[in-house]
């Protein structure tokens, strides 16, 4: 009776490391911003509740409001502009100021599950998911934006200023959701609970967006009120991107929206960076 042997074929040289090399630096942080970007991005199509609030009730908003308040509301404005033309740029920042809420909910919710302990223990730079977060929200308002501008010439909203107008409409619109979204990451990354989160988010982005002139001119309003709505950011994006949608931009209405856009996110991306790095 033999026995047989198996002897490993022995190995010449080094082995080589398979691994997949990591860039040093700066770019350590974009590769691995994109890493936990697309992580966030491929789990969207697995939370039906998301989808539903991100792109079928903004949908469900324009219907309601074109169709059962448009023949009201149309009287109020300029004689020969239909309702559509003057609402869908407003709901289309509304919807994007609402869709930033999600920063402070994933944030929180990652953070309740012990995933941002877990990515911690991974050797990637400690900001990249943060960063992942935040550039795939705004892959998802961009989106969204798109899905409302489609809905938005189905009822009668036209581009009277061209295809590149439609383009900056949405880049303006995204780049303030984009800013929103650093405000929003502060909210989930303080009180570190998905329900609690998005009651933060909702009790301000709902006044911030209803007080403006996002369904109704601000000359509607009563007195006291106008001064704020007239100043409120979602007032100037929406004019803004009303503006754009019939070719006739000034710098007046350029200039502020931009100052916001700057400032909030000067302002509350490092304070958003410092929390993440404490929490």
């Amino acid at each position: 009776m033999s026995t047989e042997t198996t002897t490993a074929a022995p190995t010449t040289g080094p082995i080589p490391d398979l691994r997949m090399k990591r860039p040093g630096g700066l770019a350590a942080l974009f590769y691995d911003g994109a890493i936990t970007s697309w992580r966030n991005l491929v789990v969207l199509p697995r939370t039906p509740e998301l989808l539903f609030f991100t792109l079928v009730q903004p949908v469900m908003f324009v219907v309601l409001f074109n169709y059962v308040f448009g023949g009201a509301i149309e009287g109020s404005l300029p004689p020969g502009v239909p309702y559509a033309q003057f609402l869908i740029p407003g709901i289309l920042v509304q919807t994007i100021v609402f869709g930033s809420a999600a920063t402070s909910v994933g944030l929180a919710e990652d953070l309740s599950k012990g995933i941002v302990d877990r990515f911690r223990s991974l050797p990637i730079t400690r900001s990249a998911v943060l960063v992942g977060r935040i550039v795939a929200d705004t892959v998802r308002l961009t989106l969204v934006a798109l899905v409302m501008l489609v809905v938005g010439v189905l009822v009668g909203f036209r581009f009277e200023g061209g295809l590149l107008a439609g383009v900056m409409m949405v880049v303006t619109a995204v780049s303030f959701g984009w800013a929103m979204s650093w405000i929003l990451a502060n909210i989930g990354l303080r009180v570190k609970d998905p329900e609690t989160a998005q009651t933060a988010g909702f009790v301000w982005l709902f006044p911030l967006s209803f007080v403006s002139s996002v369904f109704t001119p601000v000359a509607t309003m009563p007195g006291w009120l106008q001064p704020i709505a007239r100043n409120n950011p979602v007032t100037l994006v929406a004019n803004l991107l009303r503006g754009l949608a019939v070719g006739h931009v000034q710098a007046a209405m350029v200039w502020p929206v931009l100052a916001w856009i700057v400032g909030i996110t000067v302002v509350f991306a490092p304070m958003a960076v410092r929390r993440y790095r404490t929490v």
